[in-house]
């Protein structure tokens, strides 16, 4: 029995000595794991292209944008309202904020499909819509977008369908403000109205005639 009594002791602190050292080993590393914020998914793309709602319908499309905001950007009223923008008076632009995740995506690929969803050899217009809302304007949300999208157009320069220049500017990006819930996903819940805009007003056709097959909208 007194043998016994030794081996269960001799067992006990075998087993609480392992029972540290592998503590001892598993929390620093647990710890530093906890430590250590975890990698960003998603990134952000601003863009401006005439009217929101086909902006937003464009990029939609796009395998990796996971959601699309319609909103104001690039004047010097905060809060303004989609009346207040389309008066002119408040320096914004209608703009498109897409999420997107880079691992699915680039933020190269999504300038690319942008000059081809709009007209970039017009100043203040896109299409029938006229006056500086509806510029165009990639609005780059860091250094490294800003020079990705300034690249961008300088190679399209040189290899652009058209012969006219282009004006689109490139700035960075101030604060977005998103737009009124009902110009939200108005392409989904308005899509008679929709589609009746967007041909009356000669969107794709003059892409067409723009961009020919490689035409994004």
């Amino acid at each position: 029995m007194k043998h016994l009594s030794l081996q269960r002791r001799f067992l006990s602190q075998w087993l609480a000595l392992g029972t540290a050292a592998l503590l001892s080993s598993w929390l620093p590393a647990a710890q530093a794991q906890a430590a250590t914020p975890p990698a960003t998914s998603t990134t952000r793309a601003i863009f401006a292209g005439g009217c929101f709602w086909c902006v937003e319908s464009d990029f939609d499309k796009v395998d990796g944008v996971l959601s699309t905001t319609s909103g104001y950007i690039g004047g010097h009223s905060a809060n303004p309202t989609y009346e207040q923008v389309s008066s002119k008076q408040t320096g914004h632009a209608e703009a498109v904020e897409i999420v997107f995740d880079p691992r699915k995506v680039s933020y190269a690929a999504l300038v690319e499909r942008y000059w081809r969803t709009i007209d970039p050899t017009v100043k203040d217009r896109q299409f029938c819509d006229v006056g500086s809302p509806y510029r165009t304007v990639i609005f780059a949300v860091d250094d490294e977008q800003l020079k990705v999208a300034q690249a961008s157009r300088a190679a399209l320069e040189k290899t652009k369908p058209f012969k006219e220049p282009i004006v689109t500017e490139i700035v960075k990006a101030s604060t977005f403000y998103p737009a009124e819930g009902y110009h939200q996903d108005y392409y989904k819940k308005n899509p008679i109205r929709y589609n009746y805009y967007r041909g009356s007003c000669g969107r794709d056709v003059r892409l067409k005639v723009l961009w020919g097959d490689k035409a994004g909208g």
